[in-house]
């Protein structure tokens, strides 16, 4: 559920109004939901309260500081993959016990930076990280607290650049070696081994992946500790789908998922972590456009919208769908259209031959469930503004990313001296 409806033909985020934000704010802008980000962290969460937890925010997905800040009211942790993601979650109010340190290329100094913010775990991805993460640790006279990331080689049965619990994937160790690299952890200096993490990829829309994943995490557990070694935290990763096609196979439910964690490893006495992203930001977001231009061919009828493949880049990346619906609701019979924008790519396509009303020029249109990886993907490509961002809180509204100016833009650069 999400708190984007119409009313009386008009499109409304909670209690505001979209054409009216669109008139103060100017279009493309994204626009967040805080009524829709707290229920889903709730409904995530809830499952879990019996038990030692951590639900820490994926903030990749969606690494704005109202947004960040929201959640951690919420009762959000932070799984991170940068330094910068790191002062984000810090900015936004999420304690250092609660963040998680992810990502395959950690450097040195990123190390040392969450060292001494003292942060709850490093997941390890490799022996050489491994071996770096101690000599940092010792370096500064501290001791990180690590968990090290198996790779199950289960197929996540998702779009391929969002795989990641796969043999010939980049992330993690194989679960056959982890063995070796935990007895290797555990006397290594600077390193306190206190967890298993695993993550299988994102957007998966069937619960039998994650079933096959979490009985090998138990079945790791169990043997780690058979051989002296003790694992006190379970980090089971994200990657639970939403809804972005109508008529599409629906991702299991948050439930579903709480009881396939569960059955599998709710009873080894963990702490267990979660690290959703998509699941809670995803259906709390849209980004607003206006229609250009409609531009008849003699094969097809294109739609030029404001909005363009810098500002949402998951449809030209990875050939995804978004649900696309006019702000004011029209009559009109539906008919094939493309809709487009303006950069200078043919990639730079939302859809293609979608049913869809035919709008008129200054017409608006909403991109559904765009509230993870829209505007913390987005660029300044053909040196366009970075897409503004807002967020709405019954019918109060604070734009939490301004439209920069030109200038602005222009400053980021400079001519060498010689000219």
């Amino acid at each position: 559920m999400d708190h984007f409806q119409y009313r009386d033909g008009v499109l409304f985020a909670e209690d505001v109004n979209i054409p009216a934000l669109a008139e103060q704010v100017g279009t493309p802008f994204y626009v967040y939901s805080t009524a829709t980000l707290r229920r889903h962290f709730e409904v995530f969460a809830a499952p879990f309260k019996h038990m030692p937890h951590k639900v820490c925010f994926a903030v990749k997905s969606n690494s704005n500081l109202g947004v960040l800040k929201t959640l951690a009211e919420a009762g959000a942790g932070a799984d991170v993959v940068s330094e910068g993601e790191i002062r984000r979650a810090l900015a936004a109010g999420i304690a250092p016990s609660n963040i998680v340190f992810s990502g395959v290329g950690k450097t040195k100094d990123e190390m040392r930076f969450a060292l001494k913010q003292k942060i709850f775990q490093f997941n390890v991805e490799s022996e050489p990280e491994l071996l770096a993460l101690s000599e940092v640790a010792v370096e500064m006279g501290a001791e990180a607290a690590i968990a090290i990331r198996v790779n199950p080689d289960v197929d996540a049965k998702t779009n391929a650049k969002i795989s990641t619990g796969k043999k010939e994937n980049k992330f993690g160790i194989d679960i056959n070696r982890a063995g070796e690299l935990y007895a290797q952890a555990a006397i290594l200096p600077g390193i306190r081994v206190q967890g298993v993490s695993m993550h299988i990829g994102s957007q998966l829309t069937s619960i039998e992946p994650f079933q096959q994943a979490f009985a090998k995490l138990r079945g790791l557990v169990e043997a780690l500790r058979a051989s002296g070694i003790a694992i006190t935290t379970v980090d089971v990763g994200g990657g639970l789908g939403v809804p972005y096609e109508p008529d599409a196979q629906q991702p299991p439910s948050p439930e579903a998922y709480a009881k396939a964690v569960l059955d599998a490893v709710g009873d080894l006495g963990c702490t267990l972590l979660f690290e959703p992203g998509r699941l809670l930001v995803g259906n709390a977001g849209i980004l607003v456009t206006k229609v250009i231009y409609v531009k008849p061919t003699e094969t097809r009828t294109f739609v030029i919208a404001d909005v363009a493949m810098n500002d949402l880049l998951r449809p030209s990346l990875y050939g995804a769908y978004h649900d696309i619906i006019p702000v004011v609701e029209t009559s009109a019979p539906l008919q094939p259209i493309d809709v487009v924008g303006p950069v200078c790519e043919t990639g730079d396509t939302f859809a293609e031959q979608r049913p869809l009303p035919l709008p008129k020029p200054d017409d608006l249109l909403a991109f559904r469930t765009a509230g993870a990886y829209g505007a913390v993907m987005s660029s300044t490509y053909n040196s366009r503004h970075l897409t503004p961002e807002v967020m709405v809180n019954g019918n109060a509204f604070s734009v939490i990313r301004a439209r920069r100016t030109y200038d602005d833009l222009l400053a980021l650069d400079s001519i060498p001296e010689w000219f």
